[in-house]
């Protein structure tokens, strides 16, 4: 991957953006009254986000924001009008440090318990805390962590029902990712659509287990492969036939987390000498086609925009980074530096099945992340993509707009926020009845860091260099978070 770390002028403060990283203590319950523009009435269900609520336990601070306690917001729309709420995930060891008034476990990013690393050596309890996705799917509210069991939610009150084990698919102690896809029409389903998900056991090789769910929540399938060596993989994609993963070239240190030294993500060392492993799974577990791994350039992974088949070639489009982005050892992750690391970017992979090889091609140079597209086009071609995406064109920098790319053309639209504002993970709602791919909402949490607030902004995503669509002030802000969901299927009831 590129190395981008050109000086550019900057159109953020640190000072500003480090505001987003405040505990987020209150659990709220209204409705939104504070609205400039209209909601459009034909955008009804809820909007679900998830990401870490409390950046300190008891007084101990956390020393990474992925260790923190999952806190699930909703934002429903019904007849124009939106009305707010949000709960944390009330996980075994969220409950469990509320009551005991301390910090009981280490994060898996880099915190450790109070007194040193006598008070940490041994300790390998991993703490669920459900902070990475939402899904509501099969009638269920399931908050995701990729390294453990989902948590079950109460769609209308956010109440936590405790750990859902999909009906005794999962048994304690095993994982399911965070990173699910809609297959919108399955060709193994007659059309119908379909839920993919994934999970992983590493290793000195290391098991990967997928999965696929019928609308009622129902297993439709299930089969696992073998691939050699350790992989730490956050996301995947999928085509009408594929499973694609992309399988980091890291190594795996477990010995400083087993002495109490440093948390197990910190133990991931990249080994750019190394190549990138694409690995191709085929959907149908009865088919005799076996599974490929290609080989490509060294670099890092975390996101997945969309991929597709066309003849014998896949092509999968992925944000890169040159390198795994990491802290120094004593550094503050409130303060990074933004211009040292190497920002995420937009690559074309294209695979070649037959001859084995993978062709990769920069499509978008600025800082980029959190890519989404239009949900009946997972899998298929695509024209559209939105990302959460840098002010400045050149360089790292905080996402403080979003990004529309059409692939076909080349044309770009930024819609910004800067320098007062800073955005998180885009959601796509298709306009009910359209057949046009980019005729839909972009919804999109911007943290306003000069009156310490969140918005909730919708943009018109044919129209997307015009005014927002309604800008939705909320009564407080909303820590950073990472991922969210929409349904059209759920309504609070109190609208």
């Amino acid at each position: 991957m590129t190395n981008n770390k050109q000086q550019t002028t900057k159109l953020y403060n640190e000072k500003d953006w480090q505001k987003g990283y405040r505990s987020l203590t209150n659990e709220y319950d209204y409705g939104i009254d504070e609205i400039e523009g209209e909601i459009p009435p034909q955008l009804q269900g809820t909007l679900f986000r998830n990401g870490p609520g409390l950046f300190a336990i008891h007084g101990t601070e956390i020393r990474h924001p992925f260790d923190g306690d999952g806190m699930i917001s909703a934002i429903t729309f019904k007849e124009g009008s939106a009305h707010f709420r949000n709960r944390f995930v009330r996980t075994e060891a969220f409950v469990q440090e509320q009551q005991a008034g301390k910090m009981l476990y280490r994060g898996v990013f880099g915190t450790q318990k109070p007194g040193g690393w006598l008070n940490n050596i041994f300790d390998l309890r991993l703490k669920n805390i459900a902070n990475t996705n939402i899904i509501y799917w099969g009638g269920k509210l399931l908050a995701l962590w990729e390294a453990a069991e989902p948590y079950r939610l109460a769609p209308d009150t956010l109440e936590t029902l405790g750990i859902d084990y999909l009906d005794g698919l999962l048994s304690p102690g095993d994982s399911f990712a965070a990173h699910p896809w809609i297959d919108p029409s399955s060709a193994l389903d007659d059309g119908e659509p379909c839920l993919v998900n994934f999970s992983i056991k590493p290793g000195l090789s290391s098991k990967i287990i997928i999965y696929e769910f019928a609308p009622t929540g129902k297993l439709l399938r299930h089969h696992s492969q073998i691939i050699p060596g350790f992989a730490f993989i956050h996301d995947f994609a999928i085509t009408e036939h594929y499973c694609i993963f992309l399988q980091n070239p890291v190594s795996y240190n477990p010995l400083p987390f087993i002495f109490g030294l440093q948390g197990a993500g910190q133990c991931l060392k990249l080994q750019p000498q190394q190549s990138t492993r694409i690995v191709i799974i085929p959907r149908d577990c009865q088919s005799q086609e076996s599974m490929k791994v290609i080989e490509t350039k060294a670099g890092f992974v975390f996101h997945h925009a969309n991929a597709f088949e066309q003849g014998d070639k896949i092509y999968l489009d992925s944000i890169c980074y040159a390198s795994l982005p990491e802290l120094e050892p004593g550094a503050k992750y409130q303060e990074p530096n933004f211009a040292a690391l190497e920002p995420g970017q937009l690559w074309r992979f294209t695979l070649n099945l037959p001859e084995e090889t993978a062709t990769p091609e920069l499509i978008e140079s600025r800082c980029c992340e959190f890519p989404i597209t239009h949900p009946d086009y997972v899998g298929r071609p695509y024209r559209y993509l939105f990302m959460g995406a840098a002010a400045q064109e050149t360089g790292n920098a905080p996402l403080q707009g979003i990004l529309k790319l059409d692939l076909k053309s080349g044309k770009r639209w930024l819609h910004c926020f800067a320098p007062e504002g800073y955005v998180g993970e885009p959601i796509f709602v298709p306009r009910p009845g359209s057949k046009e791919e980019d005729d839909g909402w972009i919804l999109v949490l911007v943290f306003d860091s000069r009156h310490l607030r969140s918005d909730l902004i919708i943009l018109d995503g044919r129209n997307f260099e015009a005014p927002p669509v309604a800008r939705l002030h909320l009564k407080h802000h909303i820590p950073y978070g990472l991922h969210g969901s929409w349904t059209s299927e759920f309504e609070f009831s109190t609208l």
